[in-house]
């Protein structure tokens, strides 16, 4: 893919996401690989409903800043991405309202966020991991991803946001929309005692769809 069409491409899907209220005002970042290794960004202080294509952040295939506005102060989550998971070809950060509550909850899960309610997240995402609160812009995020060795495509940053990694930009935007249903499932069915998936059904959909699964 071209990168004026990359450029395109990652504007449009982020407006889609803002547009259906999945991130608000200036909230959220994204990222993905361009064809020579590099990187393009959106940048710091913009809105997804806003996104210039000719302004987006650019760096080389050595993390080196080229051009564009200034990145997102959440670099460190996107490289710790890149730099663990050979398979990661974009990167996706929201501040999306329901998988926020649910990370609020008394019962969430840390090592297992989502619920088992529908195969859907599992196929998307597989185990999403629930990290603890840090500061917006603290490095530690990504040194808190970087040791998950590589193992999880999601991450779900505690009363901030959901961290979605994916093949291409559109897998990943995908896979981020599919947390923030799951999450407002779990919402809307937390304390009723919802019919959840077993875990066979569970290891199913697991070897049936080939879904990385870390135990």
């Amino acid at each position: 893919m071209s990168k004026s069409h990359l450029r395109e491409q990652i504007c449009t899907l982020a407006k889609s996401l803002f547009d259906r209220g999945l991130t608000h005002g200036s909230t959220g970042n994204i990222s993905a690989r361009t064809e020579d290794g590099g990187l393009l960004v959106s940048p710091t202080g913009t809105s997804f409903g806003r996104l210039d294509p000719s302004r987006l952040s650019r760096f080389d295939a050595k993390s080196n800043f080229i051009d564009g506005d200034k990145p997102t102060k959440e670099m460190p989550l996107h490289t710790a991405f890149y730099d663990t998971r050979s398979t990661a070809g974009a990167v996706v950060h929201l501040h999306s309202c329901h998988s926020v509550a649910w990370s609020m909850m008394p019962d969430a899960n840390e090592d297992d966020f989502l619920p088992p309610l529908t195969p859907y997240g599992i196929m998307k995402l597989g185990r999403v991991k629930l990290l603890p609160f840090f500061l917006p812009g603290d490095p530690a995020m990504g040194e808190a991803v970087r040791g998950l060795a590589g193992k999880r495509s999601a991450v779900m940053l505690a009363n901030h946001g959901p961290v979605v990694a994916g093949k291409d930009v559109e897998a990943a935007c995908n896979a981020i929309e599919e947390l923030e249903d799951t999450a407002r499932l779990a919402m809307m069915m937390h304390g009723m005692n919802a019919n959840a998936l077993t875990q066979e059904q569970v290891r199913a959909v697991v070897k049936e769809f080939d879904v990385e699964w870390d135990e």
